[in-house]
């Protein structure tokens, strides 16, 4: 097994998700699915709050309640303009949690004028909860993992679109 920075090797991961009731996707659920696939001896704590303005204090209590090594956040943004401010609200607080944590909080969030078809936003939703888990389990077991990856044009949600030569 390989050490995860700040934990033991024999030490099993600890993970957080925290999803919303606001999401009209449960990509809680697809994000345990998929952490459980790449690391079934994982503990999984999951935290599901009204809304994305309720993230950042859920995330900081379950970092200092239960010790999570990581982080997967999961959010729902509405269409109206208010949402678009929660959603800034919500994103500066995760960054907060992040630095003064120093665990890495991976943001899934669907925003819902990406499609007006309900089953392109199901689809966006599960693609992007799926591979945003994956990257956190990579991230988790080896911080430099991801950087072979860097500049591939690699997206969440949608279809990679290959890097620019």
């Amino acid at each position: 097994m390989k050490r995860i920075r700040g934990v033991s090797p024999v030490a099993r991961m600890k993970i957080g998700v925290i999803d919303t009731t606001f999401a009209r996707v449960d990509m809680g659920s697809v994000a345990v699915e998929e952490i459980k696939k790449l690391e079934p001896t994982a503990e999984i704590i999951r935290w599901t709050v009204p809304g994305i303005k309720d993230i950042p204090g859920a995330a900081k209590r379950m970092i200092d309640a239960h010790g999570c090594d990581g982080l997967i956040v999961l959010g729902w943004v509405g269409r109206e303009f208010v949402d678009k401010l929660s959603y800034v609200a919500y994103s500066v607080g995760i960054m907060l949690v992040g630095i003064f944590t120093g665990k890495p909080i991976i943001d899934v969030t669907v925003h819902e004028d990406e499609s007006d078809d309900p089953k392109k936003l199901r689809e966006i939703a599960i693609d992007r909860a799926r591979k945003h888990a994956r990257n956190l389990v990579y991230i988790l077991r080896d911080p430099k993992y991801l950087t072979k990856w860097a500049g591939k044009g690699l997206r969440q949600g949608y279809p990679d679109v290959g890097p620019i030569k």
